[in-house]
């Protein structure tokens, strides 16, 4: 395989919002466009004489949807992934407050 970085490129392109929730849609007149955070990485090497390799990865987030109908645009949140995403956010924030509270009292 001469372009083995190109091969993953491609396999790993698909990784997004369409992987998470598919395509928009448009249901009784209103349009339904999915949105998604994503995120993917690869890796490839060729070292003379001993052959090749590479591997990748990545992830995706569903976040939510807009809604659109007519002018009416907005937006609804996909609550399980916030919460995910919001858990340890929080968790951190409230420990690093708690350290710099700590140390202005010294």
């Amino acid at each position: 395989m001469p372009n083995l970085a190109l091969e993953l490129g491609k396999q790993t392109a698909s990784i997004g919002v369409t992987s998470v929730y598919g395509e928009q849609q448009d249901v009784d007149g209103i349009r339904i466009i999915p949105v998604a955070l994503s995120w993917h990485g690869f890796g490839a090497g060729e070292e003379p004489g001993s052959g090749s390799g590479g591997g990748g990865g990545g992830a995706a987030i569903p976040v939510g949807a807009y809604i659109r109908k007519g002018d009416d645009l907005r937006f609804e949140p996909n609550l399980i992934s916030l919460i995910a995403v919001g858990i340890p956010f929080v968790w951190v924030a409230g420990r690093v407050l708690s350290r710099i509270i700590r140390a202005l009292k010294r």
